[in-house]
C-alpha cells in the first residue's frame, strides 16, 4: 500500500514542532514530514513521487527565507504530478494582496491564521486529506471513521448513488 504524506513547511523550528504535535493524531495513518524550507520540501516531494507514494497535503508558512510559502505553493500548483495535492497557507503575516495571490496563483484550498486553534487545524486536515483520497480514487475504508471528514465523504457518496 502506498504511503500518504502530509508535509509541514515552516522555517521556525518551534512553530513546526507545534504544528506537528497538533497533527500527531494522524501519525498512525499518514506520514507527517517536517520541512524547514521550500527547498527541503521540494526535495522530499521528489523522493515521495519517485517512490510511488502520495503528497496529500502541504501546510506551508508564508514568510520563509529564500522562497516564500506562496511562491512554493505556486510551484506545486503548476506541477501536474501534484495536481490533487491539497494546499493550506498557515500564516500570521500575509497581507490582503498576499492572500489574493495565494488563492489565484497557488490555488490554495484553505487559509489558517497564526495562532491557530488545534481543533480547527485537525478538522481542516481531515477535510483536505479526505478530498485528496477521493480525488485520487484511493480506497478510503482503512481511514474511514478516525481520519476522514465524514461530511465530505457522505456528500461524495450521496452524489455518486
Amino acid at each position: 500500500m502506498e504511503k500518504i504524506y502530509i508535509l509541514l513547511v515552516e522555517d521556525q523550528r518551534e512553530v513546526l514542532q507545534a504544528v506537528a504535535k497538533d497533527l500527531s493524531f494522524f501519525e498512525d495513518a499518514f506520514v507527517i514530514e517536517e520541512c524547514e524550507s521550500a527547498a527541503e520540501a521540494k526535495t522530499i516531494m521528489e523522493t515521495i513521487y519517485k517512490n510511488g507514494d502520495y503528497v496529500a497535503l502541504i501546510i506551508a508558512d508564508h514568510v520563509m527565507p529564500d522562497k516564500s510559502g506562496i511562491d512554493f505553493l505556486i510551484d506545486v500548483n503548476s506541477d501536474d504530478r501534484f495536481i490533487d495535492t491539497r494546499k493550506v497557507l498557515l500564516t500570521g503575516l500575509a497581507t490582503h494582496q498576499d492572500t489574493i495571490r495565494a488563492i489565484n496563483s497557488a490555488a490554495i484550498n484553505h487559509y489558517l491564521e497564526k495562532p491557530w486553534k488545534s481543533g480547527v487545524l485537525k478538522e481542516t486536515v481531515k477535510k483536505m486529506v479526505t478530498e485528496f483520497i477521493l480525488a485520487k480514487g484511493i480506497d478510503y475504508q482503512p481511514y474511514l471513521m478516525t481520519y476522514l471528514d465524514q461530511a465530505v465523504l457522505f456528500e461524495r457518496l450521496r452524489r455518486t448513488t
